[in-house]
């Protein structure tokens, strides 16, 4: 079963200052796309133009690189650039560029309830609180390419409540993202 990884690295990265995908020894992207491709294999990395240095260093790292000016309109927009891209794939794991130590077994995972034909899979922290990454059928395609603006998937996963599949993890990877330079400091 073709299952696309997508790396969503479009943020604007206006708390943090300055680039911070490109952010810490190895980047953050780089450790959060290397992780979805042992979790998951090939990753295509969405992107916003004329980012040369993050493409070089996702290029480096094995992604395919899908650049698009989508990303200005948010995460909404970037995630429905990338399920378009890869539209004959039977299902997509999302992935968050600033999200860098999401354990690889975690993604498997996700991965593992979309083959065995989950519509929605994420990973949970028992059953109350949802993190990353999310893995969505081919069901979905269309409301996925539909997607606009800066909320990204909330409305469909909403919609499905019901048919989400809760992948239970003790990874607090899930839930690590990088929003400001203090969040790298902790991180490191």
């Amino acid at each position: 079963m073709e299952i696309a990884a997508l790396l969503l690295c479009g943020g604007a990265a206006r708390r943090f200052g300055s680039d911070k995908l490109l952010a810490g020894a190895v980047p953050l992207a780089v450790r959060a796309a290397r992780n979805l491709q042992t979790g998951a294999g090939r990753v295509l990395a969405v992107i916003p133009p004329a980012r040369d240095a993050l493409r070089e260093s996702l290029v480096a790292a094995g992604c395919v690189i899908l650049e698009t000016d989508r990303t200005a309109r948010g995460i909404g927009a970037s995630l429905a650039a990338g399920v378009e891209a890869t539209a004959k794939s039977e299902g997509w794991i999302v992935a968050l560029g600033d999200m860098p130590l999401v354990a690889p077994e975690t993604i498997a995972a996700v991965r593992a309830a979309l083959v065995a034909g989950a519509r929605i899979a994420a990973p949970y922290d028992g059953d109350a609180r949802r993190g990353h990454p999310v893995g969505f059928s081919a069901a979905l395609r269309d409301e996925l390419i539909a997607l606009d603006g800066d909320t990204g998937a909330r409305s469909v996963l909403e919609r499905h409540q019901s048919f989400i599949v809760k992948v239970r993890s003790d990874d607090p990877g899930i839930f690590v993202d990088v929003d400001t330079p203090d969040d790298l400091r902790r991180l490191q």
